[in-house]
């Protein structure tokens, strides 16, 4: 097999990894998992950006209401778009302090307001909770007024599970609209949802930090059907601009493209770009791997140019 580019600092990163020892994903307690991710984003993610407002408020979830952060780099604004951000983690792990440190730095250097939403997470809560959750918070931001901005528009963004959840909801949304329109939707290494055997699955089964038997784990707590709500080339894609972004090195990346061209063969307008010779997850280790910074100025220029 070809042997396939890996930049020296993420070499360097994963060779941390296999040499400390650190015992498998899917054999840790739920709760130590969660903990494990918190941690990695603490020591491997750059500091915050400071900014005028941060805010903890609550929005409206599928059975409920949920924790939500507000950001900001302007003490105000009078209107415009909001980017509702969902977090990555396999439905399973993660929160809005896991990517705190990246939904700043969103905020600042897009100049958009954004709302990270804290969904329910399985397997306390599995499949539909966090499809729900995602969906009710965005009809819930497209018809009240948050931290003092009414939005003119939705941009749904998320990494991960939290891209699925993102282009989940805009599926939803462009089937029943919103108060406020779907401006954009932009996933970073999204999970599809799709099961079938990837080749790039098979490539990235061990070593590169998420593999096939962490997939599997995540799958199996998540406990979602073959539907058009989780697996979303089932879906009809929604008309709006969208921004693939996937990483070479990811188990992931080969249904991520598959997604890009199901939306491209929709008619909708679709960049996709591919963070060559980086892992999955990379976008909450910019410290750890400082060539993931060169990743996310890719992707915000690339997002900006999808909007109008």
């Amino acid at each position: 097999m070809e042997q396939d580019f890996v930049r020296p600092d993420v070499a360097a990163f994963l060779a941390q990894i296999a040499d400390s020892g650190a015992p498998p994903l899917p054999s840790l307690p739920v709760e130590q998992a969660r903990a494990g991710m918190r941690d990695n984003g603490a020591m491997g993610d750059l500091p915050p950006v400071p900014l005028a407002r941060i805010i903890d408020l609550r929005v409206d979830g599928g059975n409920g209401s949920r924790p939500a952060r507000f950001y900001d780099r302007r003490a105000a604004r009078s209107g415009g778009d909001i980017i509702l951000f969902y977090h990555g983690g396999g439905f399973v792990m993660g929160d809005l302090d896991t990517h705190h440190a990246f939904c700043t730095w969103l905020a600042d250097r897009l100049d958009r307001p954004v709302l990270a939403i804290d969904y329910r997470l399985a397997p306390e809560h599995p499949y539909p909770a966090a499809v729900d959750d995602a969906e009710a918070a965005a009809r819930w931001v497209a018809a009240h007024m948050v931290a003092g901005l009414e939005a003119d528009g939705l941009i749904l963004c998320g990494d991960s599970a939290g891209g699925n959840l993102a282009i989940a909801v805009s599926q939803a949304l462009a089937l029943r609209p919103a108060a406020t329109p779907v401006r954009a939707i932009w996933a970073i290494y999204p999970y599809i949802g799709d099961k079938r055997d990837w080749p790039s699955v098979a490539r990235f089964a061990d070593g590169f930090l998420i593999g096939k038997a962490d997939m599997q784990w995540f799958d199996a707590l998540y406990a979602a059907p073959d539907e058009a709500r989780h697996n979303l080339l089932l879906g009809t894609p929604a008309p709006a601009p969208h921004l693939i972004l996937t990483a070479g090195l990811d188990p992931l990346r080969d249904q991520g493209q598959a997604y890009a061209a199901h939306a491209r063969q929709s008619g909708a307008p679709v960049r996709d770009l591919v963070a060559e010779g980086m892992i999955h997850g990379f976008v909450t280790l910019r410290g750890a791997m400082p060539s993931a910074v060169e990743d996310c100025e890719a992707f915000a220029q690339a997002a900006i140019a999808t909007l109008p």
